[in-house]
């Protein structure tokens, strides 16, 4: 039996490029590979569907949407070896990238579609599709003339830890040797631990502060507290990203967890601030530090990640107008002038069939909004035409800028504020009630299934670019992976709510969802928004700017959650650590090396134990542990936390030559 060849990732695939030096990926830009074939899409389809059934079933039903391409990722991999295809690691990333968007498609029709029912508005299957359809459509076409923008002249840039991960697994098929080993066991290792956590209960996902007497007491009365999420997922993604960001990230968290919250306590301490009108009776005194956070400081990151998301259009306006010449430059070009072809894995989608498939796709947003019955008449049509278009394309950087740097898209945060500046216009051109109420979701979803989309492309065009795939295939066989996902969700979730409902007993939870209708509701029946919040943000991100930090990475740690948040800051230490005990570059590029192995396998093992826990738990299982977890759950819970995170610096500084 033929030995397989250890493949890895070239050195600088990570790194920014010395002046002249090039990347050359995996599969030689000049050679021929299988990619496209009946094999790989009949795989991915088959992916895309499984994986938008699952993801739809079980994010309404658990509230969480598991991430997609790793487990299709191992799953492609497993067959591909098992079934001996030749050119294996070229099939698997167009199986990876169609079946890649059912995560997606689910998490942008999810989000918003379900509180149509919610809100007791009638919708049809075909309300549903086109808009989950259109706006996955839209989110490839306003992606592609960004690629090379992304992928190759910000290399080394961003750490783009979802990718990293996901192409690990993909070139370990390839090899039988040490890479694939460290993969496999820190996959199992990581897989495990977070499957005992999830779904055993031997210890608490999150320790926090408020374990000890005086933490809950701090917690209490001055609203202060701090936690950390103890799963090795999380920890592995913290040292993909690397210390820079993630310190960048944590500041944003510890600025509205420690400031902001408090002192919202003390000033506003004995007031009630409804600012949206919802009806809110509660003092900010008599809530918990969590409660402050998700309905009044959230808002801040969501001020702050809109505004670094048009810092961000404004600092990129080169690159948007390079896009645009060169539209022009290709209508103007003349038939038979002749150019050298470029290479493989230089050659995208013509720019000319982007723009007409950009204006095709407008023009069937419009017929959707004018003709199937989401508005009332032409003039409220052009209007939301106006909205998904102007807020698709500025917010479509933001999206991949938010995936290249922490592998999270805040796509709930910016379509909660399309939400609300489309109910705001919807309002003031005559369209309220019930009415209205449909119209700005299904706009509202058109827009976050598009923003979903096109973060969750970046991923799979940065996998290609590290691989050499032929970045136009990857293109094409996106949109069959955006339409299969999109009638499998939305036919999933017309059964599930003649089914099992999403409001009233034994209804699925559906909470972003729900958290979407108790937004619109009252903004359709003369509600306001949290203006002074998004303000707030919006002067943070400016204020940021000019002192030259990235405002996107901390106005994203004021939006998640902090708990979330800290681990990124340890996994990024221990990258920082591994990687500067030696004398000798070679040795801490090694070790900077193997550690990005064992996270990208704590990230691929907790991604695919994830979807077995979550089935788990949808099933009812209880293993007994609920009682031992409520009670010692939480204070062992940093033990094991700490066993893992020093597993991961150990292996690494195992590892002693080039």
């Amino acid at each position: 039996m033929e030995e397989k060849k250890q493949v890895s990732l070239p050195e600088n695939a990570q790194r920014e490029l010395r002046p002249g030096e090039e990347y050359k990926p995996l599969l030689d830009p000049r050679g021929t590979f299988k990619e496209v074939t009946p094999y790989s899409v009949t795989i991915g389809v088959l992916m895309a569907v499984l994986f938008s059934a699952a993801a739809a079933y079980l994010g309404l039903k658990v509230g969480q949407v598991f991430e997609a391409a790793i487990p299709i990722a191992i799953i492609a991999v497993g067959l591909t070896g098992m079934l001996g295809k030749k050119d294996g690691l070229s099939q698997n990333v167009i199986i990876q990238s169609i079946g890649g968007c059912s995560g997606s498609v689910v998490a942008g029709a999810i989000f918003t579609l379900p509180a149509i029912y919610i809100l007791g508005v009638e919708v049809n299957f075909w309300q549903m599709f086109l808009s989950s359809l259109l706006g996955g459509l839209l989110g490839i076409l306003f992606l592609i003339p960004f690629r090379k923008y992304f992928v190759k002249e910000m290399h080394g840039k961003y750490p783009f830890p979802e990718a990293t991960a996901t192409t690990q697994v993909l070139i370990s098929g390839e090899s039988g040797g040490s890479s694939a080993k460290t993969l496999v066991v820190s996959g199992l290792v990581g897989g495990l631990y977070d499957f005992v956590v999830a779904t055993f209960g031997v210890w608490s996902e999150t320790v926090s502060t408020t374990v000890m007497g005086w933490g809950a007491a701090l917690a209490d009365k001055a609203k202060v507290v701090l936690k950390l999420n103890t799963g090795a997922a999380v920890l592995g993604l913290g040292y993909i990203i690397g210390l820079k960001y993630a310190f960048i990230i944590c500041c944003g968290s510890l600025l509205v967890w420690l400031v902001i919250i408090p002192l919202m306590n003390v000033i506003w301490g004995g007031d009630v601030l409804d600012l949206m009108n919802t009806g809110l009776t509660a003092t900010i005194g008599s809530m918990s530090p969590d409660e402050i956070f998700r309905t009044y400081a959230r808002h801040i990151g969501i001020g702050g990640i809109a505004t670094a998301g048009v810092i961000g259009i404004i600092k990129s306006f080169g690159v948007i107008k390079s896009a645009a010449s060169l539209a022009v430059s290709e209508f103007r070009r003349t038939p038979g002038a002749s150019e050298a072809k470029p290479l493989r894995t230089e050659d995208d989608i013509p720019m000319k069939t982007i723009v007409f498939g950009i204006v095709i796709a407008l023009l069937a947003i419009f017929a959707f909004f004018a003709f199937g019955g989401v508005v009332d008449n032409v003039w409220q049509a052009l209007v939301g035409l106006v909205i998904v278009a102007v807020i698709s394309f500025l917010f479509t950087t933001v999206a991949a800028n938010a995936i290249a740097i922490v592998g999270s898209n805040p796509v709930s945060g910016m379509t909660l504020m399309t939400l609300i500046v489309a109910s705001l216009i919807l309002v003031a051109v005559g369209l309220k009630g019930n009415a209205g109420m449909a119209a700005a979701l299904i706009i509202g979803g058109v827009v976050c299934t598009a923003l979903s989309v096109a973060g969750s492309f970046i991923t799979d065009l940065k996998i290609g670019y590290w691989i050499g795939s032929s970045p136009r295939k990857q293109e094409g066989w996106k949109f069959l992976g955006v339409a299969v996902s999109a009638v499998t969700v939305c036919g999933v979730m017309l059964v599930l709510n003649k089914t099992y409902g999403f409001t009233g007993e034994d209804a699925l939870v559906a909470p972003q969802a729900n958290a979407m209708a108790a937004v619109i509701q009252p903004m359709m029946n003369g509600g306001g928004a949290p203006w002074l919040l998004y303000g707030i943000g919006a002067v943070i991100a400016i204020v940021l700017t000019l002192f030259k930090v990235p405002a996107l990475p901390f106005a994203l740690g004021m939006f998640i959650p902090i708990d979330l948040n800290l681990p990124l800051l340890v996994g990024g230490a221990i990258s920082w650590y591994v990687s500067t005990r030696s004398k000798d570059a070679s040795v801490n590029a090694a070790r900077q090396e193997k550690g990005t192995l064992i996270a990208s396998g704590f990230i691929a093992g907790g991604a695919l134990m994830g979807v077995v826990s979550a089935i788990l738990k949808f099933a009812g299982v209880d293993l007994f542990l609920s009682s031992w977890n409520a009670s010692y759950g939480e204070a062992i819970a940093i033990l094991p936390f700490m066993a893992i995170a020093a597993y991961m610096i150990v292996s690494s500084l195992k590892t002693d030559k080039k």
